[in-house]
């Protein structure tokens, strides 16, 4: 059986709902739905593009903990309030993979944990092996 990496945030909500910011097996790493909320203040009120970056910045923090980088990133998956707003996530996503080009799917839902919250990405890294 391969070794289980679990990522904490450090979130008291992981315990309590039972999940991890990431997890790593193998070569393989799932970061969860990720929000733009740092502890109880949300960053980028507002604004998807801004919600976006801060996303990324969280993910690949938990990525660098998992022994992986935004470069592994093989798959990500953006929930957004709001499609018409696609356009600044879009944006946000381009900067930071315009090279490494991951599969990707943006979907409308119909809302997130917190009114506040537009827009929540998880992503799929692997690891290259040697």
């Amino acid at each position: 059986m391969q070794h289980r990496q679990l990522i904490s945030s450090g979130s008291p909500w992981e315990d309590v709902v039972g999940y991890s910011r990431a997890v790593r097996v193998g070569n393989v790493v799932e970061v969860a739905g990720t929000t733009a909320m740092d502890g109880d203040k949300l960053v980028g009120l507002g604004s998807v593009y801004l919600q976006t970056k801060y996303i990324f910045q969280k993910i690949e923090k938990a990525l660098t903990e998992a022994g992986a980088s935004l470069k592994d990133v093989v798959r990500t998956r953006m929930f957004i309030t709001d499609i018409s707003k696609w356009e600044e996530a879009g944006k946000a996503h381009g900067e930071v993979f315009a090279a490494i080009k991951p599969a990707s799917t943006m979907v409308e839902v119909s809302a997130l944990i917190d009114e506040r919250l537009l827009i929540e990405i998880e992503v799929t890294a692997v690891i290259p092996t040697v």
